[in-house]
């Protein structure tokens, strides 16, 4: 069975084709498939203020931060350089200086311009 894409529109997965056309039943959106592209369906990762994040970024911790499973705490104002974007509840993997290894959530972060 085909995977249709999930809409543009509302990102509902439960969509299906109707001759030609796809259409998503929760939004009522119609559209050709060749709008949809791999690109449109790649989420973008942003930062606590909306600012889109890349691979090798770097950005400041803008929130104190319990490392878990130890006393550890990463400070505030803490820049952290070089990032890696990745799926999951952590989208941000990284080295953190004096800590190590760490996966940070982007709504806790600021990109540096």
């Amino acid at each position: 069975m085909q995977r249709l894409p999930n809409c543009p529109q509302c990102n509902s997965e439960y969509t299906y084709q109707d001759g030609e056309h796809l259409v998503c039943p929760e939004c009522g959106h119609e559209w050709q498939p060749e709008e949809t592209s791999e690109s449109d369906q790649t989420p973008v990762v942003r930062d606590a203020f909306g600012n889109p994040l890349q691979d090798g970024d770097t950005v400041t911790v803008i929130k104190d931060l319990k490392v878990k499973g130890s006393s550890s705490v990463v400070k505030v104002g803490t820049k952290v350089k070089n990032i890696r974007l990745v799926e999951g509840d952590h989208d941000i993997d990284c080295k953190i200086p004096g800590i190590g290894a760490m996966g940070l959530k982007s709504e806790f972060v600021k990109k540096v311009t």
